[in-house]
């Protein structure tokens, strides 16, 4: 039995045919317990075409008297590709538990690691492979999550595609799988590596669900089965098409993680698990608060030069922003998106000293200085491709598909992976720069030859493996993860960046409902949101300036205007809600969120976050697609400690008994009406 605070997930390692089976996963459980459910007699076979090991196999093969997905596939010289595990030993070491079966004939070894996170519900696993002859690994999942036997089954993911990601969908699960996956090099924004299960009753604050997130950025797949006898079964695993690797003699693969966690109070007791765990395990700097950015690219483009950049500081500094990003074109001969990515260095006609002038004016106006690249990319208008045509991903003799006018290098090849770091490097070492936005506008659409199917993961390895390093040779610097939006937004890159960028799609009408998605795994300690001008870029939509800050604060907030177009009055608001922001920001950034309504269901969307002492609380209020004039509900807060609790800036006092039976009445009464509401216990 593994514990964690609020779950326990039970084992039987003596199940047929000598493979682990999942007992039980849900709330907690005593010592007694655990042994009576390991005993539970296995589902009964319903005639010849069933097996008990279906739905209750913790890594079933493709072989044998199983016939779910399989989470491992072999396939071996002499075509054979029948596998008998033999459970050899189990080890456990401080929350580590290894289970190491060897193959009945063959000199393999497979290892499935179970690993519990002190002082968090979730559950890590993986699998390790090693090999004494060849064998191809057809597949290899991180995980098979066996859920136990409920009446119904609901199924909550994260669709969406560009300028409408991390969408929340919650559908009754079919008989049969449902696969989700990307093929498209990273994560992609048209589904996340993130899976919700229950019963169809769960609500946001009530009922057990059981949720799986793959820790992976490159190509992915999750198989969600309901089987015959009722149960579900999760498999998570990198790679999309088969294989996954090819081993020689003495050869050894192990796959990404796969994290589980169990809720017993609804979607939002899971989401809260979630972040406490991205904010406290998996995030480099979790504990830090992250600073007011001001971007640069809706004012200028292309068209940036020393003096424009100059000048947006100033505007910016003066609203309260902390930190100053200078978006594309600052290099080579980038102009417009059909040249110079690739040649790394300051374009001289605009930034005739270099960027050291303008990096030290930043500096003067009392913000760090941040930096957009794109650096898995290339123009084949660009010294680099001049240089290195056969550095990119090709088909020999085929034409190479351009996107946005580029191409992506191969960065899975060990010396694209060192001249990408060194010049970052470089760049960092004789700059001060503070915060890196690291971008990646397409995906691989020509990999080479079937037989190297192990492209996506030798480029996701690649891709880890610059980041670790630069992180360690420049601990001061932060990095944002962005993939034209959340095209790369997983447990992954999150272990290596600071923050992600959720979508291109600055609408705050469509944020409400795209950082509600984001919001089931990601916690806003992570969330980029940036307030921009009206009408927006993508929707037309000409939607408050209070409004667009309201839903960017509740994330990271950033500015991204043409500032020396805003009035002086837009420039006062500004300046007032960024103060107001810096001092709720630590309950935003490590709160614990709770979602009043969702978007989804009223067009009166609200949320909370409350401190980690409970001793503070930031209410967000919304009217979004507002009609026939009614005013919005008061937003209930039952969650608030017992007491007194006092408006910070109007002083007004609320009982907490009366907050949470009637609410907090923010007086919204027009569309695009929005309310941020700081609350401290008396």
């Amino acid at each position: 039995m593994l514990r964690t605070p609020n779950s326990a997930y039970v084992l039987d390692t003596g199940g047929g045919e000598d493979v682990p089976l999942a007992a039980h996963w849900g709330a907690p459980v005593d010592d007694e317990a655990a042994v009576a459910l390991a005993g539970v007699p296995h589902d009964a076979a319903r005639g010849s075409w069933e097996s008990p090991l279906d739905g209750r196999e913790e890594y079933p093969s493709d072989t044998g008297l199983r016939f779910t997905e399989p989470a491992l596939a072999l396939r071996f010289g002499d075509d054979g590709r029948a596998v008998r595990w033999v459970l050899a030993r189990a080890e456990a070491d401080r929350g580590h538990l290894r289970l190491r079966y060897r193959e009945l004939t063959r000199p393999v070894r497979l290892t499935l690691h179970y690993r519990v996170v002190p002082g968090h519900d979730v559950l890590e696993r993986w699998a390790e492979l090693d090999t004494d002859v060849p064998v191809e690994v057809v597949r290899a999942d991180s995980a098979a999550w066996c859920l136990p036997a409920r009446e119904g089954a609901r199924l909550s993911s994260l669709h969406g595609r560009w300028g409408a990601d991390s969408r929340l969908e919650r559908t009754d699960l079919p008989a049969g799988t449902v696969r989700l996956g990307s093929r498209r090099t990273t994560t992609s924004p048209m589904h996340n590596p993130w899976v919700a299960l229950d019963d169809g009753t769960a609500t946001e604050t009530h009922g057990e669900v059981w949720t799986a997130a793959l820790a992976w950025s490159g190509t992915w797949r999750v198989d969600v089965q309901r089987l015959p006898v009722g149960r579900v079964v999760v498999n998570a695993g990198a790679g999309h098409e088969p294989p996954v690797a090819r081993l020689a003699a003495g050869g050894r693969y192990e796959t990404p993680k796969s994290c589980g966690l169990y809720s017993g109070e609804g979607f939002g007791g899971a989401s809260r698990a979630w972040h406490a765990y991205v904010r406290g395990e998996v995030l480099p700097h979790g504990d830090e608060l992250r600073p007011v950015l001001y971007n640069s690219w809706e004012a200028t483009g292309f068209l940036l030069d020393e003096a424009n950049q100059m000048a947006l500081a100033e505007r910016a500094a003066a609203l309260g922003c902390e930190l100053f990003v200078m978006d594309d074109g600052w290099f080579g001969a980038r102009v417009a998106d059909n040249a110079g990515l690739g040649d790394w260095l300051p374009n001289s006609a605009r930034f005739p000293d270099g960027l050291g002038p303008l990096i030290a004016r930043v500096h003067e106006l009392g913000m760090a200085f941040g930096i957009w690249v794109e650096p898995e990319m290339v123009n084949p208008d660009s010294d680099l491709y001049r240089a290195h045509p056969d550095w990119v991903y090709a088909s020999d003799g085929y034409p190479r598909h351009e996107l946005r006018h580029q191409l992506v290098l191969d960065v899975g090849r060990a010396e694209v992976a060192d001249w990408l770091h060194d010049w970052l490097d470089r760049l960092l070492t004789e700059h001060d720069i503070a915060f890196v936005k690291w971008d990646m506008n397409r995906p691989v659409t020509d990999p080479g030859p079937y037989r190297d199917l192990q492209w996506s993961t030798r480029h996701a390895r690649n891709l880890y493996a610059v980041l670790d390093r630069l992180r360690r040779e420049h601990p001061g610097v932060r990095f944002e993860s962005c993939a034209s939006g959340g095209g790369r937004v997983d447990l992954g890159i999150l272990a290596r960046t600071d923050q992600v960028w959720p979508s291109d799609n600055t609408d705050a009408s469509d944020r409400l409902h795209i950082q509600e998605g984001f919001s089931q795994l990601y916690p806003a300690r992570a969330m980029t949101a940036w307030v921009t001008d009206a009408p927006n870029f993508l929707t037309g939509n000409r939607l408050p300036l209070r409004y667009r800050f309201h839903v960017a604060m509740a994330g990271v907030l950033g500015v991204g205007g043409d500032l020396p177009r805003w009035t002086a009055e837009e420039q006062r608001l500004a300046a007032e809600l960024i103060g107001q922001y810096k001092r709720i920001r630590p309950i935003v950034q490590h709160g614990r969120l709770h979602r009043i309504r969702s978007p989804r269901d009223s067009d009166a969307p609200a949320l909370a976050y409350v401190s980690e002492a409970g001793d503070e609380a930031a209410v967000f209020q919304f009217l979004d697609g507002h009609r026939y004039g009614a005013p919005a509900p008061p937003a209930r807060l039952p969650f608030l400690a017992a007491g007194t609790w006092q408006d910070a800036d109007t002083g007004a006092r609320y009982p907490a008994a009366f907050l949470a039976a009637h609410g907090l009445d923010a007086g919204l009464v027009r569309n695009h009406d929005s309310a941020v509401t700081h609350l401290r216990h008396t």
